[in-house]
């Protein structure tokens, strides 16, 4: 008797427990839009932010109650995949441009000279807040790899041979995360072109010539040869430091040959 009396009362509590946990989630029930699934099905999950917004789940909401497309685009995914989410939405699709992931750092294991060895945490940002590098350039890249674990596409890898960090274009999204992890400034993206090559100069030291030369063997020098050579003035000079308009270039190569350091580099998608 006693056994079933405890049964009746467990069952009763169950009972009444289900019926409020019921009643509470209709009540405070919210409702979801079902297209902001479907838009996630389709967005990568890295939750990247190069969209602008706090992650993918994010853009999913914000492209669901958009009256335009404009402004609004995944890093990562290519443009059939944002045509698919305007679909589902019922809007205009608008083409973005693509842009990829570059490194303003050409200065391989024989360009530079070290000076003393770093014992620590492998970690650029550490690095650069403790002193200026292994190196005497205080502009070039550290190494560790920063931005290596900043990428959520897997797109960076460090080079074992110069310990340089090095892109796949084919897999970067342009999402900006190396950008925003490098402490010196050394990533930077530009549009890409699958017709043509970037061109961009490899190199941030804005010391003068004669310092730069003694510094790195692959160092630019500010001598405006690059300028010089090239039919539509892409090359600008600022701090003795040459870099590459993209809105101009044409990637015609003729800054890359007439460059007396080799900082000029191109590179295809």
């Amino acid at each position: 008797m006693e056994i079933t009396i405890s049964i009746i009362v467990l069952g009763a509590i169950g009972l009444i427990a289900a019926v409020l946990l019921y009643l509470a989630a209709k009540k405070f029930y919210v409702y979801e839009d079902p297209k902001i699934g479907e838009i996630e099905e389709i967005l990568p999950g890295a939750n990247c932010g190069g969209c602008g917004l706090s992650g993918c789940h994010a853009f999913a909401v914000e492209c669901a109650n958009a009256t335009t497309m404009e402004g609004l685009n995944c890093a990562g995914i290519d443009d059939a995949g944002m045509k698919k989410i305007a679909d589902i939405v019922g809007l205009t699709p608008v083409e973005t441009e693509k842009r990829v992931a570059i490194i303003k750092c050409s200065a391989s294991c024989e360009n530079r000279d070290p000076q003393n060895h770093y014992d620590g945490v492998r970690s650029c940002a550490i690095e650069a807040a403790l002193y200026q590098g292994e190196s005497d350039c205080i502009y070039g890249c550290l190494g560790c790899g920063d931005c290596v674990k900043a990428c959520p596409f897997g797109a960076m890898t460090i080079n074992t041979g110069d310990a340089l960090p090095k892109v796949d274009r084919e897999k970067c999204t342009g999402c900006g995360k190396c950008v925003e992890a490098c402490p010196r400034g050394l990533c930077e993206l530009v549009p890409a072109h699958h017709d043509r090559p970037i061109v961009w100069v490899a190199c941030a030291n804005k010391d003068r010539g004669p310092i730069a030369m003694k510094e790195c063997g692959v160092a630019c020098i500010g001598c405006t040869k690059c300028r010089k050579v090239c039919p539509v003035q892409a090359p600008e000079i600022v701090s003795f430091l040459a870099h590459i308009d993209q809105s101009k270039c044409t990637s015609c190569g003729e800054c890359v040959k007439a460059c007396p350091r080799h900082s000029i580099v191109s590179s295809s998608i």
